[in-house]
């Protein structure tokens, strides 16, 4: 009696069509995706950062271009762009800020040890990731500053981490990161090739491209008006020299220090932003300036808007009702409630709309001593602030530090296996996957209807369907010694 059951054969032929049908036609690959948002963290080698701050080298560390820290060890990169193609798992991104060692001061003013890493930028492809970074440094032992764009720094074991299919946020944690022979000559000649480094940690925001707008159809006699009414509005300017503005902002982090006091252990607090202000990560932006600029004599008033407050144990302290004053000798004040915080000095000239003070060193004023309540002298250097003041329609303001959403898994590093390193810097071999100490995080969704056919297909073949739909991969490599401990000055935060 013949079965009514499908034979094998045929069922073997249908799920090879519905297979075909759910995967993507050759021509419709997936266009690769924008990476824009997101941070790196990163502590680069916790041994040098405890050399640069010693007895030895007595030196001292610095954030640049709006990079912060995290957790007192950890560097905080920021703003990440770049691509990601899901198909092949090949991604980049490229993050803003650097940091900037110093040690061995020298009579003369200068520094023995000068090292800046900044703009570190990861690439993967397959299995092999790269950290490159833009490098200034002195030769150790002394000699000519040098500065390289871009230098293969550090390799990354990935391990067995798949890097296709993957969602928004794309998050790794725990890479161990190995030094390269050409990060060795960079990192001006402290450690050899091989050395590993510590380990990386990211989480990108991952976007469709956004659709190119239609070009303009020129339109000879509209373009003509607007160059003579560009022309009239440079004469204009050029009569004008008390200019009145709205829409300045201030990026400044009051003190970095201090952040990581309030966040610590012993003030165990937390910070809020209100009324306007944004949190940028390494610093705070008050918005909607407003007052007067005079072109000649470069005098500027402005008010802003916002207000940062910071609380914790035995501190409650307060940035309000922000003021700006710039006098014709180009020393300026930052006020909060009339009272002056702190000094810096510019000679900045508008350029293309826009007044850009940019990172000028701040420094305490008495009167701000006071309002820190002595914790700081008169006169102790403050974060770098940034004022920028549109002066006509044309100017773009900087963009704030975008440091991108945040990452849904973020696993700690474990404490087994260090990955050994080879002669040229390479691993010589790379951490097999497993459940601890690094992810990337990989979601695949499959719809209703193509579950639905997948799971008739494995009834022919006797198969059971225990789970379908959205699923993750989750695998991670060992990375040794974990974080570096959390640290706080006590006496000076």
């Amino acid at each position: 009696m013949p079965s009514c059951r499908p034979p094998r054969a045929f069922a073997a032929v249908l799920l090879t069509a519905l297979c075909a049908l759910l995967l993507p036609a050759p021509g419709a690959a997936a266009q690769e995706r924008v990476v824009q948002g997101g941070r790196l963290d990163w502590s680069i080698k916790s041994s040098f950062q405890n050399y640069v701050t010693g007895p030895i080298a007595q030196g001292s560390w610095s954030m640049l271009g709006g990079a912060g820290t995290i957790g007192g060890g950890q560097f905080r990169f920021h703003s990440a762009s770049g691509g990601y193609d899901p198909d092949t798992g090949t991604f980049r991104a490229a993050f803003s800020g650097g940091v900037r060692f110093l040690g061995h001061r020298k009579d003369n003013g200068t520094h023995e040890l000068d090292l800046t890493i900044s703009r570190p930028t990861v690439r993967i492809n397959g299995n092999t990731g790269t950290l490159y970074a833009d490098m200034a440094s002195r030769p150790k032992g002394g000699g000519a500053l040098s500065n390289r764009s871009q230098v293969p720094l550090a390799r990354l074991a990935l391990g067995g981490v798949d890097m296709r299919g993957g969602g928004s946020p794309i998050a790794l944690a725990g890479v161990p990161a190995t030094l390269t022979a050409e990060g060795a000559g960079a990192f001006a000649g402290y450690y050899p090739a091989g050395t590993p480094l510590d380990p990386v940690s990211l989480s990108v925001d991952v976007r469709a491209p956004a659709r190119k707008p239609a070009a303009p159809t020129a339109d000879p006699e509209k373009d003509a008006r607007s160059e003579k009414e560009k022309g009239e509005q440079d004469t204009k300017e050029q009569t004008v020299t008390r200019v009145a503005f709205k829409g300045a902002v201030v990026d400044w982090g009051v003190r970095r220090t201090f952040r990581e006091y309030v966040t610590g252990p012993i003030a165990d607090g937390s910070w809020k932003v209100a009324e306007g202000a944004r949190d940028g990560g390494a610093l705070y932006r008050f918005t909607g300036g407003k007052g007067h600029y005079d072109r000649k004599t470069g005098e500027l008033t402005a008010t802003l808007r916002g207000a940062v407050t910071f609380t914790g144990k035995d501190l409650d302290l307060s940035l309000t009702d922000l003021r700006v004053r710039i006098a014709a000798d180009g020393k300026g004040t930052l006020l909060t409630d009339d009272r002056p915080l702190v000094t810096f000095t510019t000679d900045a000239k508008p350029s293309k709309g826009l007044l850009l003070v940019e990172e000028t060193p701040t420094e305490l004023t008495e009167e701000g001593a006071k309002f820190f309540g002595s914790m700081y002298r008169a006169g102790t250097a403050m974060d770098p602030l940034t004022l920028a003041v549109p002066l006509d329609d044309s100017a773009d303001l900087p963009p704030l530090p975008d440091l991108g959403s945040e990452p849904t898994d973020t696993p700690e590093p474990s404490t087994s296996a260090t990955p050994s390193g080879g002669p040229d810097g390479d691993p010589a071999v790379e951490p097999a996957a497993s459940a601890e100490g690094f992810s990337a995080s990989v979601p695949i969704a499959l719809g209703g209807a193509s579950v639905a056919a997948m799971a008739a297909a494995y009834w022919l073949l006797d198969t059971q369907v225990t789970e379908l739909g959205d699923w993750a991969v989750l695998t991670k490599d060992p990375v040794a010694g974990g974080w570096p401990n959390e640290f706080v000055n006590r006496t000076n935060p």
